[in-house]
């Protein structure tokens, strides 16, 4: 930063100001010192630079799976609107597995991070206390509960499964199934669409509910073999939802290879609504959930609490929407 401040003709603040604070310094003297910026070919150290302002920067998030199409709308948005205000994100897998929840997370609070994201609700008590604890702002997201660590964003997963249910009622579905993951999600998802189902008159027990449970994250090929194994066990089954799009893709496929026409003999819905979703034929029904609108809004909310801001309105549920396509 001295090579720069000598190299410009300014002081060291000066440079400082350019880096960090750009919009409270002349525009000639910005681009004045940035042009010594380049000559020199300066990168400055934000871990130093951290460890002078007691702020890292650095934002962390917690995924279950990088590669899941559900959460990348949500990681997209965060990475955008904390980079609009000078973070960066640190991206983490957790699995699907809540029993190392304290162990995840001593390894994203020893990194120092401004803020901490998490794409799910804390389980443990011990987790819940640690989090409490350390002082970080977090936000929880993907799902609801009464008592949030910090701030949370989402939406009720019993209330999904039960809005499908309702849907597979409209469609005239008679003998409802489900394939499944085996993540706590999705397990709930199952448990608001068979007791959904019960109340609708569709099912005589949520313990009847014709299921096949496969592992998360299941790709394509589970909702094949899935559906395969369901039409064994249940030949009469008429209607399904799958936890996810890519195992209702898996189901589609399996269905046509056998000639069962979609949705005359077999209704099917997944849930998050793909990017391929509306281009499958047939068209896919699924649920949407707003990914972008929950990253956008955890961004910000840790922007808020690393400066110091108070945030009033700490727990938002969005919701979702059920997209009503050719397949239901």
């Amino acid at each position: 930063m001295a090579d720069v401040a000598r190299v410009a003709g300014v002081s060291a603040q000066t440079v400082s100001r350019v880096l960090n604070s750009p919009a409270t310094v002349p525009e000639a003297t910005v681009s004045h010192v940035r042009a010594a910026i380049e000559q020199v070919g300066y990168v400055p150290n934000r871990l130093a630079g951290g460890l002078a302002s007691g702020r890292s920067r650095l934002v962390a998030a917690l995924v279950p799976a990088i590669a899941s199409p559900v959460f990348l709308e949500t990681l997209e948005a965060l990475t955008q609107t904390l980079a609009a205000h000078g973070y960066q994100l640190m991206l983490g897998e957790s699995g699907y597995d809540d029993a190392d929840e304290i162990e995840l997370l001593e390894n994203l609070i020893s990194r120092g991070p401004d803020g901490i994201v998490l794409t799910r609700v804390l389980a443990s008590e011990p987790a819940r206390q640690r989090l409490a604890r350390c002082g970080i702002p977090v936000v929880e997201s993907w799902d609801l509960t009464a008592t949030p660590v910090d701030m949370l964003i989402g939406f009720s997963h019993e209330a999904v499964g039960a809005r499908v249910a309702q849907a597979m009622r409209d469609r005239g579905v008679r003998r409802p199934a489900l394939i499944t993951g085996n993540d706590p999600r999705a397990q709930r998802r199952r448990q608001g669409y068979a007791e959904e189902l019960v109340r609708l008159g569709r099912l005589p027990s949520t313990s009847l509910l014709p299921a096949a449970v496969v592992d998360a994250p299941a790709p394509m090929g589970s909702g094949r073999r899935a559906l395969a194994d369901l039409l064994r066990q249940h030949p009469d089954i008429d209607g399904v939802f799958c936890s996810t799009d890519l195992l209702a893709l898996g189901a589609l496929i399996e269905a046509r290879e056998r000639g069962i026409a979609v949705p005359e003999q077999l209704a099917v819905v997944g849930f998050g609504d793909h990017p391929i979703a509306a281009d499958t034929s047939p068209s896919l029904t699924t649920v949407r959930i707003d990914g972008r609108r929950i990253g956008t809004q955890a961004a910000e909310w840790i922007v808020q609490r690393a400066a110091g801001q108070r945030v009033d309105d700490r727990v938002q549920d969005i919701g979702f929407e059920l997209i009503t396509r050719a397949s239901a």
